[in-house]
């Protein structure tokens, strides 16, 4: 393949080498040059793959003349595949700053997709994943932590956190005082890696399991929160009930709704009464 003058956005591997794609290999070995969040640490990957383009360093600290640098480049024909230490950039990653510099200066961006730790522990955790939010590290201050937990507490999708494994166990307590002891919680530890782990029960649980195992406190981690989820109160009715009293309340005031669908479905007619009630 033959590459153009772009900007390129290159997903690496987050563990396993072996999870490169063919796609991404060609970009890093055809570009003139990579921007890398740490030219040591992606060393060691070109050098697996016996890829010597040159590198530049880039990440969260770059200042504005580094930015600036690289979009001269581009924009005089240079192509610049941009990788973070794993993953794909941006995914809170570097990134962010030139992708958006890039883009107003009329450079091509080109994303070239594969793994990320987001999208390969929600593939596996088994829970909820038509809709799901990720948040991203939380607040490194334990006051500020909680904070942000109360106002997701209460969201209905599933949620998903990276976190340091120096700060697990404490953003475990934190998660448990939020959203509560039992709220079904997944830990995914190592992705890809040859300790790959996954956790899984209620906030308390996992916190148990992390704090008997000092292993569960090391390496790359990510949270996935189930969301939230109304409590069953005993005041549902079936579907078979909800239809015959709107059927019902259709041709009839409430309180005789009431006491036709009472002898129609078998539930209590001041249970059916209040739900009419509350339907209006």
């Amino acid at each position: 393949m033959q590459i153009d003058n772009a900007l390129y956005i290159v997903a690496t591997p987050i563990g396993n080498l072996g999870d490169i794609t063919q796609r991404a290999l060609d970009i890093l070995q055809q570009a003139d040059l990579i921007a890398a969040e740490d030219t040591r640490h992606s060393g060691r990957l070109l050098q697996h793959f016996n890829i010597s383009t040159r590198m530049i360093s880039y990440h969260d600290h770059s200042d504005e003349r580094q930015v600036d640098s690289i979009i001269a480049k581009l924009q005089a024909g240079t192509s610049i595949a941009l990788i973070s230490d794993a993953g794909t950039p941006l995914i809170s990653d570097p990134g962010y700053g030139l992708v958006k510099k890039a883009r107003e200066a009329g450079v091509k961006v080109v994303p070239v997709p594969g793994v990320s730790a987001v999208i390969t522990a929600m593939s596996a955790a088994g829970l909820p994943s038509d809709r799901f939010s990720f948040e991203g590290f939380p607040p490194h201050k334990s006051g500020a932590r909680k904070q942000l937990f109360a106002s997701l507490a209460r969201d209905a999708r599933t949620l998903v956190f990276y976190e340091s494994p120096h700060r697990i166990v404490d953003c475990l307590k934190d998660l448990a005082a939020e959203f509560g002891e039992d709220r079904p919680l997944v830990m995914a530890r190592e992705l890809t890696k040859t300790f790959e782990t996954f956790l899984s029960g209620g906030v308390a649980q996992v916190l148990e399991q992390v704090l008997a195992d000092s292993n569960q406190q090391k390496g790359e981690i990510v949270l996935m929160v189930s969301g939230y989820r109304k409590p069953e109160t005993g005041d549902e009715l079936s579907p078979e009930a909800e239809a015959t009293m709107k059927v019902l309340l259709e041709e009839l005031p409430v309180k005789q709704a009431a006491a036709i669908g009472a002898k129609l479905t078998g539930e209590k007619k001041n249970k059916l009464y209040q739900w009419a009630l509350d339907q209006n």
